[in-house]
């Protein structure tokens, strides 16, 4: 099925030729006075330039000591589109180096790009989105975007932007809620992310359902997964034809079925047996999460009595390739064969 893609090709009245640069250590001063001019082809061919510089983290390191970032977080609201998609190019650049990822935090980087979030320039948005999507990998970064108000903002664009954005705005979200869960549930994240876990993309699908992994990790967030009925259709997803859609889809269940009204809601679905089907998975992260969860239905008596019939399968995992599949195995028998 085809896709629409975001572009980045320049408009054909672009003069693609980037702003000469200057001799050693007077090229990023010089580039940093030339964002600043008001001739607009002078700053478009400096934010060319500086695209291809900021590659380098000792030049990131010396762009945000000369000030840079301040100059970048004007230009954001630059009226001409391809000032703001090179802004925003030349910032994403950035957020991939340590240095820069501190720079944002310090300097209020984050606040000012959220100014883009209904950017009518897809790439714009989407430049935007991959900075966020890099800065929520690390607490510090998660936790910048979490304080900058900008949870709600994000669950709610996942009604409405492109497939490509919605894939970058839920790896933001699966930061971001290991900080903090309940600004997402207030916004009604749940019934959203239940929706994105029947959606056509399989990277969609996984990154829902990881997504809903992190947000069932507090007892409201594992009532309202329950409430909203989302158990049945992760059951659904185990037998999805992507492993990692299966994993995240075995975890987010792992998480929901702690409580007593989650272990007998996938009861109720018939997830034992899609999830015995995976306790021998080729994926490993397939085998844990399945195993975990089959581990959290075990406490319920029912559950118990269904898998007391299958205790060998677990055992044959007690000497898997992966030291954390076979202690989970461990204590899965240990849970099953439990008696009073």
């Amino acid at each position: 099925m085809a896709h629409a893609r975001i572009s980045a090709k320049l408009p054909p009245n672009i003069d693609p030729t980037k702003a000469p640069i200057a001799f050693g250590a007077r090229a990023l001063p010089k580039l940093n006075e030339e964002l600043q001019s008001p001739e607009l082809l002078t700053r478009q061919r400096a934010l060319m330039a500086l695209c291809d510089l900021v590659h380098d983290p000792e030049n990131v390191y010396q762009a945000i000591k000369l000030g840079f970032l301040d100059n970048l977080k004007y230009l954001l609201l630059d009226q001409d589109s391809t000032v703001r998609e090179k802004t925003t190019e030349v910032l994403y650049i950035m957020a991939t180096h340590n240095v820069g990822r501190d720079g944002f935090i310090e300097n209020g980087v984050i606040p000012a790009l959220s100014q883009l979030l209904n950017d009518p320039v897809d790439i714009c948005r989407r430049n935007m989105h991959r900075a966020f999507e890099i800065m929520a990998e690390l607490p510090a970064g998660a936790v910048g975007i979490v304080e900058s108000s900008l949870i709600s903002s994000l669950v709610l664009k996942l009604k409405t932007e492109l497939d490509e954005i919605q894939e970058l705005i839920l790896d933001t979200l699966c930061g971001c809620l290991c900080v903090e869960a309940f600004e997402a549930l207030a916004t009604g994240a749940v019934p959203i992310l239940k929706e994105k876990l029947t959606h056509p993309s399989v990277a969609i699908r996984s990154k829902a359902a990881r997504a809903l992994l992190g947000i069932s990790i507090p007892l409201e967030g594992k009532n309202i997964v329950w409430d909203e009925e989302v158990i049945p259709v992760l059951v659904s997803l185990l037998e999805d034809s992507d492993s990692e859609v299966r994993a995240n889809a075995a975890g987010a269940l792992m998480n929901a079925t702690i409580t007593t009204q989650g272990k007998y809601a996938a009861l109720s679905a018939d997830a034992i047996p899609p999830l015995l089907k995976l306790v021998d998975d080729e994926t490993s992260k397939v085998r844990l999460n399945a195993i975990k969860a089959l581990t959290m239905l075990s406490e319920a008596p029912e559950g118990r009595k269904t898998l007391l019939n299958h205790v060998d399968l677990f055992r044959g995992q007690l000497n898997d390739s992966s030291e954390a599949v076979s202690r989970a195995a461990k204590i899965a028998i240990k849970v099953i064969e439990w008696k009073p």
